[in-house]
C-alpha cells in the first residue's frame, strides 16, 4: 500500500485524538509508521482514540496547536518526516457560541505548524488537512473545484477559509522556494461518518448514542443533501497525497477535493432509513422524529468536484453506498452490543477496505 513509503517513517498526527486523527493513527500504525501525535485534549467521551487504547501504540503528546513554543519543541523532537495537521476546531454549532475560539484554534492553529515548518531544516512532506467548507457554498448543484471562491456565511466556514488563504501566503513566501526542505499541500474533504465518532451534533454520531439507549432521535434537517463518505475514503486522499508529494514534489502548494461520487449524495432521512435497518428497527419511525428546531445555519447542499486527484494521481472512492453504510452502523453496533475489541476491529475494516480497493485496482494499493 501506498508503495510502502510509510514504513519505519516518522509521521506526526497532530489532532490525533479525534476521530479522523484516531483512524488516521490506526492505519498508520497498521502500515508500519513510527507514529506520533499532539492534541489538547480528549474531544468526546466516550472516545476512539482511547477505545482503540492508541496511546499505548504511539507517542502522544499533550499541546494546544496555538501554543507556538510547545509545537515547535515537540516537531523539534520529533523530527518528522510526513506531518498531517488535523488539529482543530471541527464542530459548525460551537462556531456560533465559541467564535473566537473557532478562529483561533482553526487559523492560529494552523499558522503555527506553518510558522514551525519554516523554519524546520530536514525534509518533511505535509499535508494540511481544511475542510469542504472552506468553501464560499451558494448551493450550487455543480461540485466545486479546487480553483473556487473560499470563505462563507458562518464563522467555522469562515475560519476554513482563512486557514487556507494562510496557507496560500505561507507557501509564496517561504515554500515555494526550490531549496526549502518542507513541501506542503492541503486536502479538501467533509461530511465524513464512520464508526468511533462521537462528535457533539453530528447526526450519525447522535443517532448511535440514542438507539444504543433505545431512544428515538430528532433531526433538524431531514432533506438536507449530503456527499456522505466514509472515514477511510479521505483518508486514503490524504495517505495518497502524502506519497505522491513525496515522490513528486511539482505537487508543493497545491490543493486537492475528496469526496464521494455524485450519486452517494443522500438526503438525512434517507441515510437514517438504511441505518436504522442494520440496528434492526422494522419501522423507521421507531428510530427517529422530525423536529423544527433549527438552531443554527446549515447548508442544504455541498458537493466536491475532485478531478483534480484523480488526474494528478488517480484517486478514486472505493465504498460503494451499500458498503458505507454497512461499515458505520456495524462499527457502532459491535461497540455498544457486543464490546470486542475494537481496535482489531478498526484494523478489520482497514484491511477489508484495502482488500475492497486491490480488488477495483485502485492507484494507492500498489
Amino acid at each position: 500500500m501506498y508503495g510502502d513509503i510509510y514504513r519505519n517513517k516518522r509521521v506526526l498526527v497532530t489532532g490525533n485524538t479525534g476521530f479522523k486523527g484516531s483512524w488516521l493513527c490506526t492505519w498508520l500504525i497498521s502500515l508500519g509508521a513510527k507514529v506520533y501525535g499532539i492534541s489538547k485534549d480528549i474531544p468526546s467521551q466516550p472516545s476512539m482514540f482511547e477505545e482503540l487504547g492508541l496511546a499505548n501504540k504511539m507517542k502522544h503528546y499533550v499541546a494546544d496547536v496555538r501554543d507556538l513554543d510547545s509545537i515547535t519543541k515537540i516537531i523539534n523532537e520529533i523530527e518528522p518526516e510526513f506531518l498531517f495537521h488535523l488539529a482543530a476546531q471541527p464542530i459548525v454549532s460551537l462556531s456560533y457560541s465559541e467564535p473566537l475560539d473557532t478562529i483561533t484554534s482553526n487559523v492560529i492553529g494552523t499558522a503555527n505548524i506553518l510558522e514551525v515548518l519554516r523554519h524546520y531544516s530536514k525534509p518533511c512532506t505535509a499535508v494540511i488537512i481544511t475542510s469542504d467548507k472552506c468553501y464560499d457554498n451558494v448551493e450550487w448543484i455543480w461540485g466545486y473545484k479546487e480553483s473556487d471562491n473560499l470563505g462563507g456565511k458562518d464563522i467555522y466556514s469562515g475560519s476554513k477559509g482563512a486557514a487556507e488563504i494562510i496557507f496560500k501566503s505561507y507557501f509564496h513566501s517561504f515554500f515555494k522556494k526550490a531549496d526549502c526542505p518542507v513541501k506542503i499541500v492541503t486536502a479538501r474533504a467533509g461530511n465524513v461518518i464512520g464508526g468511533g465518532d462521537w462528535a457533539l451534533d453530528r447526526i450519525i454520531p447522535d443517532c448511535m448514542r440514542s438507539w444504543s439507549e433505545g431512544q428515538i432521535v430528532e433531526i433538524r434537517s431531514p432533506k438536507a443533501t449530503r456527499p456522505w463518505q466514509h472515514v477511510l475514503e479521505p483518508l486514503s486522499g490524504y495517505l495518497q497525497l502524502g506519497e505522491q508529494l513525496y515522490k513528486n514534489h511539482t505537487l508543493n502548494g497545491e490543493s486537492f477535493n475528496f469526496g464521494p461520487q455524485a450519486e452517494y449524495s443522500h438526503t438525512v432521512q434517507e441515510i437514517l432509513e438504511k441505518m436504522s435497518a442494520r440496528w434492526h428497527f422494522n419501522n423507521p419511525k421507531e428510530a427517529y422524529q422530525i423536529t423544527d428546531n433549527i438552531k443554527f445555519h446549515e447548508a442544504g447542499l455541498l458537493k466536491l468536484n475532485c478531478d483534480k486527484a484523480l488526474f494528478h494521481f488517480r484517486w478514486i472512492p472505493t465504498l460503494d453506498y451499500h458498503t458505507l453504510i454497512e461499515f458505520t452502523s456495524d462499527w457502532y453496533y459491535e461497540f455498544y452490543k457486543n464490546k470486542p475489541d475494537m481496535f482489531a476491529y478498526t484494523i478489520k475494516q482497514i484491511e477489508v477496505y484495502e482488500e475492497l480497493a486491490t480488488k477495483k485496482s485502485v492507484e494507492w494499493t500498489k
